[in-house]
Order: structure tokens, then sequence, then C-alpha cells
């Protein structure tokens, strides 16, 4: 009997052999509102079957690619510092491998330790964040890790100048009050910019992170922290289409998809498309490298 994949899209390749790695992270530990981003990674897996291989908007094909899903991350519930680490350890052993990481998340948290082991290897790395929120808390309910602070402290370790963040309209008066100083670029909102930062980002070490509650609600409903006020999908695959545009990506992520707290399943098919789109992005991006 033929057995069912459950892997994103039938995104079978072997590991050794593949260019691109998806791996996926149940962690929503410090989330603070409505939970249940932990269930987000086999969610996508299940209801991919609803979506195509093929991107009309790329005019590319996942089956042209050799992409490996390994599945969610084994993490021990509850204990925050050590799914980082999972998570770090997990990240560098993709790169050491020569691996492209694709992170599904999981709470935004999930994002810090990926960022962490790609600033290690690639010292000018620079981070486009979409967001609703500006995760730039110093701590937040008296945690320093928190999916509201991940950004604040992984510009620690990238500096000033290195963060680009859109679509954001949620935060403290002291984190815009920080951003006014100049430590990172905010366009507030919209995606306004993206292509002139792209342009200007084109050819240094670029790392994409998505937090899917920059969607508008009344498209994306099913997300622990949801903000009124947000990009269209149209938009997101404008955005898309403005990523293709940059010469070395090194890994990107999806986050803050809770399945349970939609029960039409339209914002998990959201976040599949969306998977589906930075899948083929990375690995035309690969390609176009190693011409």
């Amino acid at each position: 009997m033929k057995k069912v994949d459950l892997s994103f899209q039938s995104c079978n390749a072997k590991y050794q052999e593949s260019d691109v790695v998806i791996f996926s992270v149940p962690l929503d530990t410090t989330t603070s509102y409505r939970p249940g981003t932990r269930f987000a990674g086999n969610a996508i897996r299940v209801e991919s079957i609803g979506i195509e291989w093929y991107s009309p908007y790329q005019d590319l094909n996942l089956k042209s690619f050799k992409t490996c899903d390994i599945g969610d991350l084994e993490l021990p519930m509850g204990d925050v510092k050590k799914s980082l680490d999972i998570i770090y350890k997990t990240t560098k052993k993709l790169l050491k491998d020569n691996k492209v990481p694709m992170m599904v998340g999981g709470e935004h948290l999930s994002t810090y330790p990926v960022i962490k082991a790609l600033s290690e290897k690639y010292p000018n790395l620079h981070v486009i964040h979409l967001d609703a929120h500006t995760d730039l808390r110093v701590e937040f309910l008296g945690m320093k890790y928190s999916h509201a602070t991940f950004m604040r402290h992984a510009h620690e370790f990238l500096g000033d100048g290195k963060i680009y963040q859109f679509g954001i309209r949620s935060g403290d008066e002291e984190e815009f009050k920080w951003v006014k100083e100049g430590h990172v670029f905010q366009q507030k909102y919209n995606l306004d910019g993206l292509d002139k930062v792209i342009e200007k980002l084109k050819d240094v070490p670029v790392y994409i992170t998505i937090d899917l509650d920059v969607l508008d609600p009344s498209v994306f409903p099913g997300t622990g922290t949801p903000e009124p006020g947000g990009i269209t999908y149209k938009e997101l695959l404008w955005a898309f289409s403005q990523f293709k545009k940059l010469n070395h990506l090194v890994g990107a992520d999806l986050v803050e998809l809770a399945p349970n707290l939609d029960p039409t399943g339209v914002s998990t098919i959201v976040a599949a498309k969306s998977l589906r789109e930075m899948v083929l992005i990375l690995q035309e991006n690969l390609k176009r490298r190693d011409k």
C-alpha cells in the first residue's frame, strides 16, 4: 500500500541532495494573547494538498527543485532557553551542510535563533521584517526573550542599519521612540518603499522574516494577535515579486499562524500558498547564484 506523504507539497527530496530545507517550530511558549502557533507547521502540511505545485505568479514549479521538509523540531514545551538552542543548532547544521533554511513558526521568537546563526555565517546580514508589531521591546511580561522582544535583541548583534521593518501598526510608545533614534528603518502601516530598500540591499546577504499578521485580519484571522489595518494579499504578492530581485537571499521564515483560531481553514491556506511562493523564491535565487 502506498504511504500518504505529509511533507509540505510533497517536498520530499533527500536531505543530502536538497538545496532548500523546510523545518517547522512548534513554539508558542511566550505567546501573550491567543496561543496556537505550535500547530502551524503540520496544519500547513495537511492543507497544502489544496494548492498547486505551480506558481503562475513566478512561472515556477516546486517539482522542478530539490526541497526537503524535515518536519517539526522536537522542542521541550515550556523551556524557552532549550527550545531556542535547538532551533539555533538546527540552523547551524543546515548552514554547515550548505542548505538554505526555510523556517515555519511558531511564535515570532522562533526567528531569533535563526537570525543569530545566520549572522555568524554572514557578518553583513540584513533583515527584512514584515509585521503588524514592532517586536522591539527590551523585555515583555518580565521576559527578555519573547515574541515581543526578539528583534530588539537581534539588533544587539546585527547593529544599526541592518533591520528594515514594513507594515508596522502596533507597539509600545518607547519602541517607536527608539526607532526614531535611527536604529532600524521602519515603514508604518504599509509596504511603501520596499522596492527602494530591495534595490539598496540587492547584493548583500538578506534574511526575510514574515509575521503573517502583517496581513489584515479580514484576510488572515488565524493569528494570536490580530491587528486591523493590515495589507492585502495582493500587496504581499507584490512584496514577493520584489524579493525576487535580491541577489543573495540566505533564508526566510513565515510565522504566527494559529490554525485553531480560524475554523474556516482559510488562514492556513493563505500560509501554505505563501510558503510555496517563498520556497520558490529561495530556490530560484540559489539557481541564479550558482550560474
